[in-house]
């Protein structure tokens, strides 16, 4: 009997996966900033997928014992995020947006921004929720933004649109899978391209920011996204310029236009210092959030 406790005892746990793992992905130096931050964040998420646990998780799911053959599945993805580079999300194929579970693949970028946090708060105060009929996910790809935005209003409709016919898959996917195609509609569009006579009460976006010198410097793991969600010219505003000068035509008296600049943030400041830009903070962190009236976009020149 004591050698059959002892066995027992030997049996790792939950817990004891998710340090093992950890331990490997914090010495081998990678880059976190795919949805986590830190190696044992990692480290949870490919234990959980691995071993289907719910979500959120449940004290007593820790102290459950994994067996050898999901602990050899276990290591087998810690290899691959090391060896390869591969951001979690896209060895799971799951990562969550605003509280709501997504499919995600290398056809589109992995979300992680703050606008999350103010479609939670259904962009108070800046919007009155109860006149927002219609929406717009400017470059939606996986359409967590616009699926988001269906979520925290019942009664809107919302365009996801994007250039790419790939990222439209898994946007049509997501969207099938929140049981929102009566209300998230796919839209193929270059920026404003194929929404003439289309008008909204929030624009909103998290377009290509990333300038060619800061792209060529970034960690192996961003290599794995699609170079088109990343990249915008130059210095990074290609698309930026875009919006702020089409916009305008696109947003209903009152509308609200939201736009994700991350590290373009002082550029953007550069560029366009006339233009009376709200920069937006977050209790969860992150930054690089601009936000315009309808009628201050109509202004900008």
């Amino acid at each position: 009997m004591a050698q059959l406790s002892h066995n027992r005892r030997a049996v790792p746990t939950v817990r004891d996966a998710i340090a093992k793992a950890a331990r490997r992905l914090a010495r081998a130096r990678l880059h976190f900033g795919h949805g986590t931050d830190n190696a044992r964040d990692d480290a949870a998420a490919l234990v959980w997928h691995v071993l289907d646990l719910p979500v959120p998780p449940r004290a007593r799911d820790y102290a459950r014992r994994v067996s050898a053959s999901a602990q050899r599945e276990i290591d087998a993805m810690v290899t691959r995020r090391i060896r390869e580079r591969v951001p979690v999300a896209y060895l799971t194929r799951r990562t969550w947006f605003a509280g709501l579970a997504f499919h995600v693949d290398e056809r589109v970028l992995i979300p992680r921004s703050p606008i999350a946090e103010l479609i939670e708060r259904r962009f108070a105060p800046w919007v009155d929720a109860r006149r927002v009929g219609r929406i717009l996910d400017l470059g939606t790809g996986s359409g967590c933004i616009a699926i988001a935005c269906a979520r925290a209003f019942p009664r809107a409709t919302v365009d996801a649109s994007d250039i790419s016919a790939e990222a439209l898959e898994v946007a049509s996917m997501n969207v099938r899978r929140h049981r929102l195609g009566r209300r998230v509609r796919p839209v193929m569009s270059d920026h404003f391209a194929a929404l003439a006579g289309r008008a909204y009460d929030i624009i909103v976006s998290n377009p290509p920011y990333v300038g060619a010198e800061e792209l060529a410097a970034l960690p192996p793991e961003y290599w794995h996204e699609p170079r088109g969600a990343l990249a915008s010219g130059k210095d990074g505003l290609d698309s930026v310029r875009t919006i702020l000068r089409e916009a305008g035509r696109h947003l209903r008296p009152r509308g609200l236009l939201v736009v994700e600049v991350g590290n373009s943030e002082a550029l953007v400041r550069r560029r366009f210092p006339r233009v009376p830009f709200t920069w937006l903070e977050f209790e969860r962190g992150g930054g690089g959030v601009f936000l315009l009236t309808a009628e201050q976009v109509r202004d900008v020149r």
